[in-house]
């Protein structure tokens, strides 16, 4: 009987089981070449929960060869049978819904009904990817160039092996969004979870290969040492492209190795997004709409609400009715049915979140609910709200990634706009407002890939996801999201 990972889940949800302690690479479960391992825990008990390969340079090397070999004969796959293949990876996740959910929860701490949204969320991709496939074949170009002399066609073809590296707050979500577009595509993949949430990452990847997805198409390499293993497969020629979601640091040093290789990048990177709510906005779809932009999932989201702005006509009314939500909002263990906000991922993330409200208020915010990391286990934070934030404060500037919403007062439109775009990152932005023509202009004059209108959540897999400046290049999702593993082939054919 196969070993498996077991891991414990609210009843009656069914415990579920996947290789323990291997990693797939080139269409069989390996451990790492090491046999080093990673142990993963749970980030509400801090205890435990499995362990899962440490994979070397050569593992590495070893998936890029995977994928390598696999290419040709995936991108030759007729469209259709690509198709298949997801929309079966589609239904395959949602008839193990609870137990993705499970693993959620285990490894990162989402309340159940989180987890449970995630996987509906990330599902999606495959579902849409799986209809866009049977496109792919239709579109492209064939005319009379302009002289008359010749025929041109265009067309579209796979980028050829694709790196995927995702982070940790969204561990089924993010590799959807990448593995879905990249398989639609034609292209094979090395999928490169973060450390701290591989187990998500695994069980798709089991799930796949119950849908048909053939050997060497999807690799997945779990590894403690991202920065020598990844910097090796971009290295070799025979990697074609690289997609990251993460920091801009990060992204930063990405873009600089893959132009080494001239490689495809798509970065989704850092944000600092702005709410802004008007006086004329419906007060109780504004609150609703901020918490919804500001808690999910804890706050460690890279579209989450970082500074609410709210007109100074209804400033007082919007934080008390705010604060008086965010107080009375159930922390704990994501397994209680009753909990609405779970742990952070680590103790780096608690201590992070905790240094930034406390260089506020020590510079003189002033803190209505929170504040205060809670004792006992877990990485706990409590839903906090500063107002009267200085000027030198560093949450005023840095990506919070936590349960804290930091509220400054405007006056005029003008002046929401010039604070919206006082950021070196662009990549969500959120107004509220009854008075649809301003809805419209300031959205225009917000300088973010996404805005959200009346409405706390924007992301979906038919929409194109991403930003501007420093919050990264390209877009996921949508008609966008394939074309970003394809490249454009012309032929002139003389008749």
């Amino acid at each position: 009987m196969e070993d498996t990972i077991t891991t414990a889940v609210p009843s009656p949800i069914p415990v579920l089981g996947f290789p323990k302690n291997l990693m797939p690479i080139g269409g069989a479960w390996v451990p790492a070449a090491s046999g080093g391992r990673i142990t993963v825990l749970n980030p509400a008990t801090e205890e435990p929960i499995a362990q899962v390969p440490d994979g070397t340079i050569g593992d590495g090397l070893a998936a890029l060869d995977a994928a390598a070999a696999a290419q040709s004969s995936w991108a030759g796959t007729p469209a259709r049978e690509r198709a298949d293949i997801l929309a079966a990876t589609y239904r395959g996740i949602i008839e193990r819904r609870d137990e993705f959910a499970a693993l959620i929860v285990a490894e990162m701490g989402k309340p159940w009904p989180e987890a449970q949204a995630e996987v509906d969320y990330g599902a999606g991709f495959f579902r849409w990817f799986a209809e866009s496939t049977n496109r792919l074949h239709l579109e492209g170009q064939y005319g009379l160039e302009p002289g008359g002399q010749y025929r041109i066609a265009v067309s579209k073809r796979p980028v050829g092996p694709s790196l995927l590296i995702t982070p940790w707050n969204f561990p089924l979500a993010m590799g959807a969004r990448k593995i879905a577009p990249a398989l639609a595509a034609g292209c094979t993949t090395i999928l490169k979870p973060a450390e701290l949430t591989p187990l998500t990452s695994l069980l798709l990847a089991r799930v796949m290969e119950e849908a048909g997805v053939p050997a060497g198409v999807v690799n997945v390499i779990t590894t403690n040492n991202s920065p020598e293993v990844v910097a090796a497969i971009m290295a070799d020629p025979r990697s074609r492209k690289v997609s990251f979601t993460g920091s801009t640091q990060v992204g930063r040093v990405l873009l600089t190795q893959a132009a080494q290789n001239i490689m495809n990048t798509s970065m989704e990177l850092g944000g600092n997004a702005p709410l802004i709510v008007f006086d004329d906005a419906d007060l109780e779809t504004a609150v609703e709409g901020a918490m919804v932009a500001k808690l999910r999932n804890g706050g460690q989201s890279c579209i989450g609400a970082n500074r609410v702005y709210v007109q100074n006509g209804i400033a007082a009314e919007f934080t008390r009715r705010f604060t008086e939500k965010m107080a009375a909002v159930k922390i704990g263990n994501g397994t209680e049915p009753d909990t609405e906000l779970g742990p952070l991922v680590d103790t780096k993330q608690v201590l992070k979140v905790a240094s930034l409200v406390e260089d506020a208020v020590a510079n003189g915010a002033r803190c209505l609910t929170g504040g205060h990391r809670p004792g006992g286990t877990g990485y706990f934070y409590p839903p906090t709200v500063l107002t009267n934030i200085p000027a030198n404060a560093q949450i005023r500037t840095e990506e919070i990634f936590g349960p804290v919403a930091a509220i400054y007062a405007f006056e005029t439109e003008n002046e929401a706009i010039t604070e919206a775009n006082n950021t070196p990152y662009g990549l969500a932005s959120y107004i509220f407002t009854k008075d649809l023509a301003r809805a419209l202009r300031v959205a225009d004059a917000i300088d973010a890939g996404m805005t959200g209108i009346n409405r706390g959540v924007v992301s979906n897999p038919a929409a194109p996801f991403g930003g501007t400046k420093a919050s990264g290049l390209g877009r996921e999702g949508g008609t966008e999201g394939l074309e970003a593993y394809q490249e454009t082939k012309y032929t002139g054919i003389q008749l």
